[in-house]
């Protein structure tokens, strides 16, 4: 997953920081989201692994022609049809806007021979105008059925949307008096023999085994823990270039929520865990920070990405494509086939301005688990880790399959 992030290029998120609070206001831990060429994703506090298990078709599954069946289900959900105007805001979604990240699913749908007969209604995508919304809006409802996700634990119709992001901040190739935390590329010794587990965080820094590998240097020790949660980022150089960094190799350890050690302390109430509550209790107590950081033995290692040239696209998500921010969610790969169009609505946290719009499944992560589960992934820099770092409500989902 994304933090699904499966291979070399994977990362941790789903993209992948949201916060995620369990139904029973537990924190089970964080985890890391691996992307196809970024990582993602992420959240601090739950560590919840899934695994990627196809949904199981009703009695007969597809016909012959490829036409979706009128109901099934999955070890974690559950599907019923229904009509477009179940859809809460359908008619108002700018779809020219989704349509690009609908083009990306199809780059590697249209490849695929599985249960879901993508190719005909990909091949017609491509002869649809990017910019004709109503167009766009007909493509669906003709060549699309609508099924209503629920929960196969409890048959709810509603559940927790997280977001993630790419972080982006400030940096240098070389130390410098203001960039003074090393980013590290994967240990080239390590490529020959590569010790199970690796030293810990804290055993890592002080050996000097990282000596030689820095890839670059940044200015806050806490935002490049978060980058290695995410698993991937941008740094802004000193002459304006962009050095997008991808996930390279961990240490083999296993992930410690920084947020819970703030907790079992009381320096922080379990409400308040958020990547920002985090960053402002290191800003007041920076004796502490290097404490509070080793609390989590795993370590993240990084390597280069080829610039995005200045795309708004973000990092390359489970699906092999690159991400489109607010159009790009994170699933659980039992209950959504990976790169299908869902229809999301959720609402900002601290706001009533609705998230109603079509997303594309382009990303996983191993905290994201469950039927109507998604990590919603917001772009790249401080706004889009703002609005990431405080998502966690609820929220419904709708599959889109080919009729």
């Amino acid at each position: 997953m994304a933090a699904s992030r499966t291979n070399s290029s994977i990362g941790y998120s789903s993209s992948k920081l949201a916060i995620m609070v369990s139904k029973f206001q537990k924190i089970l831990g964080s985890f890391y989201r691996y992307s196809l060429a970024s990582v993602s994703l992420a959240s601090i506090l739950v560590l919840v692994v899934g695994c990627s298990v196809p949904p199981t078709r009703a009695p007969g599954g597809y016909s012959s022609s490829g036409s979706a069946p009128s109901a099934y289900s999955s070890q974690v959900a559950t599907f019923s049809a229904v009509s477009w105007q179940a859809l809460p805001g359908w008619r108002d979604d700018d779809l020219s806007k989704a349509w690009p990240a609908w083009l990306r699913s199809c780059e590697v749908l249209r490849k695929k021979n599985g249960e879901i007969n993508w190719r005909g209604v990909c091949s017609q995508a491509s002869t649809l105008s990017a910019r004709d919304s109503q167009s766009i809006r007909q493509y669906f409802e003709n060549n699309f059925q609508v099924y209503e996700v629920r929960n196969s634990y409890n048959g709810s119709d509603t559940g927790l949307i997280t977001g993630y992001y790419e972080p982006l901040m400030n940096g240098s190739l070389t130390r410098t008096s203001t960039y003074n935390v090393p980013l590290y590329a994967y240990p080239s010794a390590w490529k020959r023999s590569k010790p199970i587990p690796g030293p810990t965080r804290a055993q890592l820094l002080s050996s000097g085994v990282l000596n030689g590998s820095e890839i670059a240097w940044v200015e806050d020790p806490v935002a490049a823990a978060f980058m290695q949660i995410q698993g991937s980022g941008k740094i802004r150089l000193q002459d304006g270039r962009i050095l997008r960094l991808g996930f390279a190799g961990t240490n083999d350890q296993p992930f410690q929520s920084i947020a819970q050690w703030l907790i079992e302390r009381k320096e922080i109430r379990r409400n308040q865990a958020s990547m920002q509550s985090i960053s402002e209790w290191a800003k007041r107590n920076p004796s502490q920070v290097t404490e509070m950081l080793n609390a989590n033995p795993r370590f993240v290692f990084f390597k280069e990405l080829p610039s995005d040239g200045g795309a708004e696209v973000g990092p390359v998500g489970s699906l092999g494509v690159p991400l489109t921010p607010e159009r790009s969610i994170a699933v659980d790969l039992r209950s959504i086939p990976i790169g299908a169009p869902v229809f999301l609505a959720t609402n900002k946290l601290l706001s009533t301005e609705s998230i109603q719009k079509l997303v594309m499944a382009q990303d996983t992560g191993n905290a994201i688990v469950g039927g109507v589960r998604a990590d919603f992934f917001w772009g790249s820099g401080d706004a889009a880790a703002e609005l990431a770092g405080h998502m966690k409500q609820n929220g419904k989902m709708w599959l889109l399959l080919p009729r």
